[in-house]
């Protein structure tokens, strides 16, 4: 399955959905939540990006305080995948750990660094403008 990522732009609240081929994917398995990258292998230079988090094919969230890419049953009082309805209430939760695999299809992050040119317009997701003469014949 191919990784898909959400990349969170802070500065206008926008995100957005980014589909990864098989070169994208090699530059981002390996990595952990938390680690801050480049994102030029997106398609965004002079920016840098920030894992946040993601999930499994299976729905399981990942977890940044537990390490390695497997899932895990633990017993869990607080955090990710869980919210207790009673004082002091523990759930035994499936929880993927912090480090992307193959299987995980939905990697979060957001942007920290900011370049020169808006993500819109790297991305290909603004609208071209007409030029002056075509738009002056249309009218």
């Amino acid at each position: 399955m191919a990784i898909k990522m959400v990349l969170a732009d802070p500065r206008s609240g926008k995100s957005y959905k980014i589909d990864f081929d098989a070169t994208k994917e090699k530059a981002i398995v390996g990595k952990t939540i938390g680690t801050e990258m480049d994102a030029l292998f997106v398609g965004l230079p002079g920016y840098k990006l920030k894992i946040t988090g993601g999930c499994d094919k299976s729905g399981f969230v990942m977890r940044a305080d537990l390490p390695g890419p497997a899932k895990r049953r633990i017993l869990d009082a607080t955090g990710v995948g869980f919210a207790p309805k009673i004082n002091g209430q523990r759930r035994r939760k499936f929880i993927r750990g912090n480090e992307i695999s193959n299987e995980i299809i939905q990697v979060n992050a957001k942007l920290t660094v900011f370049g020169d040119a808006t993500v819109e317009k790297l991305l290909g997701l603004e609208p071209e403008e007409a030029p002056a003469e075509v738009a002056a014949a249309e009218e």
